[in-house]
């Protein structure tokens, strides 16, 4: 097991640049390591608006949840948790143990070996709008969200075609929840994929014809990419309906 601690930090170190901290400069990450040896990463992405940045623990966990693994068999952190993350690790139940201060394991497990990350992709490529809404419908099944009953399901499509999911995900502590658009950004970012290569994002609220992305993921969305084109579900009868992400949020906050 000791090997496999030490391969779990190299690999935490590995991806801990590629955090989103412009206003901190305190890059942070975690590593989860799933049952059959594959890994997802997750790094802080700091916000304008500073109560929005996305923690690099709950980065990963929405990750996993939305390409459909729950199976996490370790967390490794790049440096030890504050009483918050620790928290949301309870939260998650994942009956996880620490064993030294920035290592939690699942209890009576036998760790296997890490060896490549999880690619954070579907495997479908829409050509269309209306291709890419009826896969995040598709995707949306897969969301997490016992308290609001709201599945959401959405996709990052970069401009080679292949595409991000993400979904909303609900903890017990609602203030710890992480929409569908967030989840996909933060995968995106924890992957190491520029903003530069995203092409459009599709969004499917699949109990609200008339869902719209809420203000946070607008504000996230437009610090990274502003003139994201959005394709919003309006329901099997009509087309999907477009906006680009500044129009969304015209004047959108940002620190000089």
């Amino acid at each position: 097991m000791t090997d496999v601690r030490e391969q779990l930090r190299k690999l935490v170190r590995e991806v801990r640049h590629r955090a989103y901290v412009p206003y901190s400069k305190r890059p942070e990450a975690v590593v989860l390591l799933l049952s059959d040896g594959s890994w997802i990463p997750g790094v802080r992405v700091e916000s304008a608006s500073f109560s929005l940045t996305i923690p690099p623990l709950q980065n990963a966990w929405t990750t996993a949840v939305a390409l459909g693994r729950r199976d996490v068999v370790a967390v490794v952190f790049s440096e030890p948790p504050d009483a918050g993350t620790r928290a949301f690790l309870e939260g998650l139940e994942l009956s996880l143990m620490g064993v030294s201060a920035d290592l939690f394991v699942l209890r009576s497990a036998e760790l296997a070996v890490p060896c490549e990350p999880l690619a954070p992709f579907l495997d479908q490529m829409p050509d269309e709008p209306p291709e890419g809404i009826q896969l995040a419908r598709e995707v949306a099944t897969r969301a997490l969200a016992p308290y609001s009953r709201f599945p959401v399901g959405c996709l990052l499509q970069l401009e080679d075609g292949r595409c991000i999911p993400g979904v909303n995900v609900e903890h017990p502590d609602w203030t710890r929840t992480l929409c569908a658009e967030r989840n996909a950004l933060g995968t995106a970012v924890s992957y190491g994929i520029a903003p530069s290569t995203w092409r459009a994002l599709f969004l499917s609220c699949v109990n609200d014809v008339r869902g719209t992305p809420c203000g946070a993921c607008r504000q996230l969305l437009a610090e990274h990419r502003s003139d994201l084109s959005v394709w919003m579900d309006r329901g099997s009868k009509n087309p999907p309906e477009h906006m680009r992400v500044d129009l969304l949020l015209p004047g959108f906050f940002v620190l000089q």
